[in-house]
């Protein structure tokens, strides 16, 4: 799943019947408050990015496998909470992820 990792923004304006979607770090994205996003690297280590004070964004670690062909996510985070997430589509310049939770 190396189309996978890397840093994605959240592009809300393009979520869809409960998919959100991401494009890469530097995409245009149109101007908003604060944008989450989540990064995937290929040590199995993530990054959700989630907005803080300011809009700025706070970094919370934690690790992802894949599982059920590269579909599913477990996502564990550095406290421990678990979340499986299914990937709807990836490919260069788009991350679709079906969640529970927001990322």
């Amino acid at each position: 799943m190396t189309e996978l990792c890397g840093r994605w923004g959240h592009s809300f304006e393009e979520d869809h019947d409960g998919i959100r979607v991401y494009r890469p770090a530097g995409y245009d994205f149109p101007r908003a408050r604060g944008r989450d996003g989540i990064e995937f690297r290929p040590d199995g280590s993530y990054v959700d990015w989630a907005v803080g004070r300011g809009d700025a964004n706070e970094a919370r670690e934690g690790s992802w496998v894949s599982g059920a062909g590269n579909e599913r996510l477990e996502l564990t985070t550095a406290a421990g909470e678990h979340r499986v997430v299914r990937v709807v589509r990836v490919e260069k310049g788009r991350l679709e992820l079906e969640v529970g939770d927001a990322p």
